[in-house]
C-alpha cells in the first residue's frame, strides 16, 4: 500500500518572500499553483495505479477466505480513493480560489493565513487561531 497522500505535496522548494512583497504576490500566487497541480497530478496517479491493480489482481479464488480476503484488501483500496477524490476536488476548488484571486486569506475573520500554514496545509481556508476554535467548538458539541 502507498504511503499517506498527506505528504505528496511536500516534494516544493519553500517560497521565501522578498523583502517588502506583497501577500499573495503573483509570484507566491504561483508557488501555490504548482504545489496544488503536482499534488493533484500524484494523487491521480495513484488513482490509475489503483484502478491497474485491481484490474490485473482481480480473481475468482475458489477458497472463501482468499475471497474475503481480496474482497478486504480492494475495499481498504477504494476507501482511500474515495478520500483521495474528496481531497482532489478541494484541491480543485482550492486552484479555483487562486485563479480567482481569493486564496490565502481566512474565511472566518479575513487575516492572511500565512506562507508557512498554507505550505503544511495548501487547501487551509481559515487562519490557525479560527482552525483551532473551531476545532474547540467541534469537541465541546460533540460532548
Amino acid at each position: 500500500m502507498a504511503p499517506s497522500n498527506d505528504t505528496h505535496f511536500k516534494n516544493f522548494t519553500p517560497y521565501t518572500p522578498k523583502k517588502g512583497e506583497e501577500y499573495m504576490s503573483d509570484e507566491q500566487l504561483a508557488h501555490f499553483k504548482a504545489i496544488l497541480q503536482n499534488w493533484r497530478s500524484e494523487l491521480m496517479q495513484e488513482v490509475d495505479r489503483t484502478v491497474s491493480h485491481m484490474k490485473d489482481e482481480a480473481a475468482n479464488f475458489p477458497d472463501p477466505a482468499d475471497r474475503a480476503t481480496q474482497e478486504e484488501e480492494f475495499s481498504l483500496e477504494l476507501r482511500t480513493r474515495d478520500r483521495e477524490r474528496k481531497l482532489i476536488r478541494k484541491i480543485d476548488q482550492t486552484i479555483e480560489r487562486i485563479d480567482q484571486d481569493d486564496y490565502g486569506f481566512c474565511d472566518a475573520c479575513g487575516v492572511e493565513i500565512g506562507i508557512k500554514r498554507l505550505e503544511a496545509r495548501p487547501t487551509a481556508e481559515l487562519c490557525i487561531d479560527c482552525k483551532t476554535l473551531a476545532e474547540i467548538k467541534e469537541k465541546q458539541e460533540r460532548g
